[in-house]
């Protein structure tokens, strides 16, 4: 295969936004990708060696917590709330937020599959028909989901399969969709005061494209679990514990 169409869908941009990512010419891109014209070896391997390395928490310096509740089942703590207010979610922003991770990709955990994240997702992720009819606190879950992530790709589980059915998805699903079950939670403030995480559980949709990658698409489904007023959270730095917070050695 071409190597500089290799490593452009390897990042899930279309030609136009590779462009613009990475400030080459449009015209210059198609014609190394069509082979009339062939881009010097050391352009090649700063390309290839950017994309790899290039990761949306190193941009950020954010930090994934993940932790496990009483049954097992591996939750993303989100840290901070970026995006408030229930009713009025500035949705343009966190489409913004969400182009940062356009061209990274991530492993999930259980079956050390690579997800790949395309110029698709951040519209997606907020504006489909699903993200619309969310209301309230649904709604606020799905727009601070988006700062962790890497984190849920990290723990997806129980993957449910489904053919591709609609004819506008036959090349970025024509291996059909893959519904994974992730978990996140969400700090409640009274003042300043952490009282309780509201748990939230969600399908993060995937889908598996005509060049044998897997994309992540949207995040789906969302509903409140249930909210731990007198909870046990540990992580490898803290234990929070009935509305207080407790440091202890990692």
């Amino acid at each position: 295969m071409n190597d500089i169409r290799s490593i452009r869908e390897a990042t899930g941009l279309s030609r136009k936004a590779f462009s613009d990512k990475y400030q080459i010419p449009l015209r210059t891109i198609e014609e190394w990708e069509a082979g009339r014209r062939k881009p010097p070896e050391y352009v090649s391997r700063m390309l290839k060696y950017y994309v790899s390395i290039k990761q949306p928490n190193e941009q950020r310096d954010e930090k994934i917590n993940i932790v496990e509740d009483a049954t097992g089942h591996k939750i993303v703590m989100v840290n901070d709330i970026r995006f408030k207010g229930k009713r009025n979610i500035d949705w343009k922003e966190v489409k913004e937020y969400l182009k940062e991770y356009v061209g990274t990709n991530y492993r999930i955990q259980e079956s050390s599959e690579q997800v790949y994240i395309g110029n698709k997702f951040p519209e997606e992720f907020t504006e489909s028909e699903s993200r619309k009819a969310l209301k309230g606190a649904n709604a606020k879950a799905k727009a601070n989901s988006a700062t962790v992530i890497p984190g849920l790709i990290q723990i997806a589980t129980n993957p449910i399969y489904e053919e591709n059915r609609k004819e506008k998805h036959e090349k970025d699903a024509k291996y059909g969709w893959y519904k994974y079950e992730v978990r996140f939670a969400l700090p409640v403030y009274e003042g300043e005061v952490l009282v309780k995480y509201n748990i939230y559980r969600a399908k993060m949709l995937i889908n598996h494209a005509e060049n044998d990658k897997k994309y992540l698409y949207d995040l789906i489904s969302i509903k409140k679990e249930q909210a731990t007023t007198r909870s046990v959270v540990k992580t490898h730095f803290y234990i929070y514990y009935n509305q207080s917070e407790k440091k202890i050695k990692g």
